[in-house]
């Protein structure tokens, strides 16, 4: 009989770094009875607004309702209208609709993927009363720039922040300096609390505000109601949401927050290393540190040239049949069935990233036998 070949494991595009600490953490606050939105949200809040640089952080469910409550915090409706990248998740346009404005799909630059304020410029009108800027797959946008323009424009910059822990601009932390930043501890983040997410901002109105609306709009939470020695009538100043983050997320959040430096460090070791392995594949480019800032490669994705050997979808099959999860790069949610018969200018850039681009597999624990599998299905297939 012959000797039996072991198929190699799968290599999955993307692994949360998580260990016996985090489940402790998480074990901690069950055993201490207060599971719900409690101490542990208010300790997790405070590190996080720290380490990006913001007076005040207000944990959530998502980054989607960050996002949400960050346009209600400007008071956007009807008639309104707000300029977002259409190369982002559909959460980006998404929250613009919930308020009731209407999001303006803008084209971004190729090496970032970002807006740029000659991007955004081409599309504001007089009804432009914000810009959402997506700090996309962790490469951070021009924001010194971009909020300047906006200064300008007399209209209001948000940070969609999703994907940019540890990323920075200029030394400092994206998100340092935001008007609003939302935040994003999804899986498939650089730090996670499974699901989750965070708005930071400096400015203390909106944040008492924003607190209030994460729970149902109530003027005392169920934290200041349990500690105070007499009864509390609580009022509900305004329609508010169930958007509130458990203490058992949080104590996640804190052990993951520890951690960010050592994961970006590994990050940009094995974004690098791809850089090194691939530098000779031709038409191929990868996503690279723009000159201002510094990224955190949440995602390392690569734009193969339009007269590439193989199209992106045959490649992210040659890898798949190689025991390789990639993914394709930023959806164009102008061209998803959700925005049909939405207007829109001509976004070129846009369409052709979305369509060619694809995200190669990056997280904290991968190994180099790992990578020079995925690497060595690039290499073969640019070959054809």
């Amino acid at each position: 009989m012959s000797a039996q070949v072991e198929t190699p494991a799968r290599i999955p595009v993307m692994i949360p770094w998580l260990g016996e600490e985090e489940a402790q953490a998480a074990a901690d606050a069950v055993l201490s009875g207060w599971v719900a939105q409690g101490p542990r949200v208010a300790e997790f809040e405070r590190v996080f607004a720290e380490r990006v640089g913001a007076e005040h952080g207000i944990a959530v469910s998502s980054c989607t309702t960050a996002l949400h409550l960050a346009l209600v915090a400007l008071d956007l409706g009807p008639g309104d209208e707000v300029v977002v990248p259409s190369l982002s998740f559909i959460a980006t346009a998404n929250a613009v609709r919930y308020v009731g404005a209407e999001p303006v799909f803008a084209d971004v630059e190729p090496a970032t993927g970002n807006l740029t304020t000659l991007t955004v410029d081409a599309v504001r009108t007089a009804r432009t009363k914000a810009v959402i800027v997506v700090h996309q797959g962790g490469v951070p946008a021009d924001v010194d720039a971009l909020r300047a323009a906006c200064a300008d424009w007399d209209i209001a910059l948000v940070e969609d922040a999703a994907c940019a822990i540890g990323s920075t601009v200029g030394g400092k932390s994206v998100g340092h300096g935001a008007l609003l930043a939302a935040w994003s501890f999804h899986p498939r983040k650089v730090i996670t609390t499974g699901e989750g997410g965070m708005v930071t901002t400096d400015n203390a109105q909106w944040a008492q505000r924003l607190r209030r609306l994460r729970e149902h709009g109530m003027n005392a939470s169920a934290a200041q109601r349990h500690a105070s020695s007499k009864p509390i009538l609580e009022s509900y100043l305004e329609v508010g949401y169930n958007y509130r983050m458990t203490d058992v997320q949080a104590a996640i959040g804190l052990v993951q927050l520890g951690k960010l430096d050592e994961m970006v460090v590994r990050r940009r070791a094995l974004a690098a290393r791809y850089d090194d392995l691939l530098r000779d594949v031709p038409g191929l480019s990868p996503v690279r540190d723009p000159a201002y800032g510094q990224g955190n490669f949440q995602s390392y994705w690569v734009l193969p040239a339009e007269d590439f050997p193989v199209s992106r979808d045959d490649l992210l099959a040659a890898l798949a049949e190689a025991g390789i999860s990639a993914r394709r790069g930023i959806m164009a949610s102008h061209l998803e069935p959700a925005y049909a018969g939405h207007p829109f200018a001509p976004l070129p850039v846009t369409e052709r990233i979305s369509r060619d681009s694809l995200i190669l597999p990056l997280f904290h624990t991968m190994t180099y036998d790992q990578q020079d599998r995925v690497v060595a299905v690039v290499r073969d297939q640019a070959r054809r």
